[in-house]
């Protein structure tokens, strides 16, 4: 074999190796029977949430999951194989879930997320959750859940003293002039 290709091969086995190395999630799909237009949609739905779908000979993705520690991998790498790269650790698998649900040609056989090898069912399960802003707004509502009951509970004091809860300055002002 020619040594520019097989120099042209190592370097995109190095890119997939980083790229699996250093997103926060892989997906890998089946796209047998999609059309064009419906892959050119799956890009656009996937490069809204900053995700990158690459088509790879399977022959070189599987050489760069073993160089970057995630062999277990090839055993999805059959067939014509789409993989979806996000910086997300849920972006890739929602998108291309709710993608699949429209399309029944799309099939999701399972990806890379924080480090490990997971399978179809745990990409479906990844898909259920929000985004990172969604999953932010959740955390911030269960952190202002006890500050906002306390608030209340004190509001509650301040009116069974009579009055509102400003009722206290009120007759502290007095009681000082």
């Amino acid at each position: 074999m020619n040594q520019a290709v097989l120099e042209s091969k190592k370097n995109v086995v190095t890119e997939i190796a980083d790229k699996m190395k250093n997103s926060g999630s892989a997906v890998v799909a089946e796209y047998r029977g999609l059309s064009v237009a419906e892959v050119t949609e799956l890009r656009r739905a996937l490069m809204a949430e900053h995700v990158e779908m690459k088509v790879y000979k399977n022959t070189l993705a599987a050489r760069a999951a073993d160089a970057a520690g995630y062999g277990d991998l090839k055993n999805v790498l059959t067939g014509p194989n789409a993989i979806a790269f996000g910086e997300d650790e849920t972006a890739a698998a929602r998108v291309m879930a709710q993608f699949a649900k429209k399309h029944k040609a799309l099939i999701l056989k399972g990806g890379i997320v924080e480090g490990r090898v997971i399978g179809s069912e745990t990409v479906a399960e990844l898909s259920q959750l929000p985004n990172r802003e969604g999953m932010l707004s959740m955390l911030l509502s269960v952190l202002q859940a006890p500050v906002s009951g306390f608030a209340r509970a004190i509001n509650a004091v301040a009116e069974a003293r009579g009055g509102s809860a400003e009722a206290p300055k009120e007759e502290a002002a007095e009681a000082a002039a």
